[in-house]
């Protein structure tokens, strides 16, 4: 198993952009009202937030860091490491963390990767960007992670396209000399790749003429290949038997009473689901917030964007030891645990 503890790197601040373009459920026209209305029971999700023809997610990040970095009073010049996740990129090449380098006036001597991961990716990016500021040689540094997954999704597919809204998230690390820092677990099973899948558009399956061909799998459900496939069974199986696991051996593993801990941060997946693994660690609910019901599963953007909009006095206001835990495509899982004090969380921005 890959525990990892990473020393001298703390959270300073977190914020969250999502478009300005509200869609409610209940406004789906392509399913029936009782469908919808068991929809929203099951899954929790209300409305969205999607993106505009021509918004990408690097454009959400990018209003999410420049606010970070103005209420954290930053100089930009002194921001050595911007990782970027998404798995809605601007382009096949060039990496959009080279991109986002220039738009946000940082230094070129700023390290930038782009991550390609979802549901786990925040989780792994925190774990990605502490690691290389551990020694101190990178004192600042920045996490952008989130997805447009309407633009993946196919409004014909009733088990994909009621559940995903667009967000982009920033989160400020910085290097604190002594501090205790952040203890992870992470996981990954490839075996189950084709749960949460696009078949086509990469270089295994490239674009061709019968890419864009809608396809009917069943009632409710039509989709081509350029857009989200998702085995809602397995998923769910995954989902309720690997996220309790990783979360009981992060806190086995380093000795954490669970108990002790103030919030609980599960990726936004849908609310059954969501339930399932509380109950099954048996963490009362108001350590667990949701922010499903307004944004639905933003994809890597779920863990940051609850921190903002759901607990965002408690993080503001005090000490607090937190876990974060994301699950899902690849198929992948990371948890983290780490104390904060005192975060800069920004106000919800909206874009557009």
């Amino acid at each position: 198993m890959a525990f990892l503890h990473i020393k001298n790197v703390a959270i300073k601040g977190v914020a969250a952009c999502v478009p300005q373009t509200i869609e409610e459920n209940t406004a789906i026209t392509n399913i029936g009202a009782n469908d919808v209305e068991k929809l929203i029971k099951t899954t929790g999700v209300e409305r969205r937030r999607i993106v505009k023809a021509g918004t990408c997610t690097s454009d959400l990040c990018f209003k999410a860091a420049e606010k970070l970095i103005e209420e954290l009073g930053w100089d930009k010049k002194d921001i050595d490491g911007l990782v970027f996740v998404t798995q809605t990129p601007d382009y096949i090449l060039p990496a959009s963390s080279c991109i986002l380098q220039s738009r946000l006036g940082l230094s070129t001597e700023c390290f930038t990767l782009d991550i390609s991961l979802g549901c786990s990716g925040f989780v792994y990016g925190i774990s990605t960007l502490a690691g290389y500021m551990q020694s101190g040689m990178i004192k600042k540094a920045l996490l952008l992670a989130g997805d447009t997954s309407s633009m993946t999704s196919s409004k014909s597919d009733k088990s994909t396209y009621p559940l995903f809204g667009d967000a982009g998230t920033a989160t400020a690390l910085e290097f604190v000399d002594g501090n205790d820092g952040m203890k992870f677990h992470l996981g990954t099973d490839g075996a189950g790749y084709q749960a949460i899948i696009i078949n086509d558009g990469g270089y295994r399956n490239r674009f061709n003429e019968r890419s864009l061909q809608q396809n009917t799998i069943t009632e409710g459900i039509n989709r081509n290949n350029l857009e989200l496939m998702l085995d809602g069974m397995d998923v769910f199986s995954f989902g309720i038997s690997k996220a309790p696991e990783t979360v009981r051996a992060l806190v086995e593993k380093f000795n954490i009473d669970i108990a002790q801990v103030d919030h609980v941060y599960f990726h936004q997946a849908n609310l059954m689901m969501n339930e399932r693994i509380r109950k099954k660690l048996q963490l009362p609910e108001n350590k667990v917030p949701l922010s499903l019901k307004n944004f639905g599963n933003t994809s890597s953007a779920t863990i940051p964007l609850t921190m903002v909009t759901e607990t965002a006095d408690s993080l503001r206001n005090g000490e607090n030891e937190i876990i974060a835990c994301g699950f899902g495509v690849g198929l992948s899982w990371a948890s983290l645990i780490c104390k904060t004090n005192r975060l800069v969380i920004s106000d919800l921005v909206i874009y557009g």
